[in-house]
């Protein structure tokens, strides 16, 4: 049985909860298709995020990592294409650190690309009846950082690993405290991510690192 690993972040910016961990956890131990899924929770900080993603990794040697994260705002469930070597904090993080302008890792690409079937995927969770599209920003706080140092780790030491970034939306007892912003239930997003995962394995050529370009069904 492969492996997969998925992570969650931890509440952050006086939130009480994140729905990337009250997702994830609800899928760990769970047998999706050719996947045995390990749900680990992150820390909502740039540095110890990067290297927890690094040791979690090592430790567990899965086949495939997708990262989960909030994006407050966004209406649908959407897959990140590209992780950009950029940490630019709009707000402080949760040990109270706001870099700005610096790289995620010192001396390496500008970006990487997922290498995961991410349209292939969204045909999955929209085939569900999940609201799902494919985003070309993770933005420049710890989702992207997080993401980019999952793929530099995937290029050092992980040639067969795949691995990548979905963003998903508030729940909906967050969107009230937030102006009635776009939300969607924890189920649609468990349904959702669970139909992810049975993709994962679909034929489609992928982009595996930043400035090689391949050809996608």
């Amino acid at each position: 049985m492969k492996r997969i690993l998925l992570t969650g972040f931890e509440p952050f910016q006086q939130e009480s909860i994140n729905p990337s961990w009250e997702a994830v956890k609800q899928l760990d131990g769970q047998i999706i298709g050719n996947y045995e899924v390990m749900a680990r929770c992150l820390p909502t900080a740039f540095y110890p995020a990067k290297s927890q993603i690094k040791s979690y990794f090592h430790e567990l040697s899965p086949e495939v990592v997708i990262c989960i994260g909030q994006a407050g705002g966004r209406p649908d469930i959407t897959l990140e294409r590209i992780a950009i070597n950029l940490i630019d904090a709009r707000i402080p993080d949760n040990d109270g650190e706001s870099p700005i302008d610096v790289p995620v890792e010192a001396d390496s690409p500008a970006a990487y690309w997922t290498n995961l079937p991410i349209k292939a995927m969204r045909s999955a969770i929209q085939g569900v009846g999940v609201p799902c599209s494919i985003s070309y920003t993770a933005g420049t706080y710890v989702c992207n950082s997080t993401f980019y140092a999952l793929m530099h780790t995937i290029e050092q030491f992980g040639q067969n690993c795949r691995g990548g970034f979905i963003h998903i939306p508030f729940l909906p007892e967050q969107a009230v405290e937030h102006a009635g912003k776009a939300s969607m239930s924890l189920d649609d997003m468990v349904r959702g991510l669970r139909a992810a995962i049975a993709a994962v394995d679909s034929e489609e050529i992928v982009q595996v690192s930043a400035g090689t370009l391949h050809h996608e069904q």
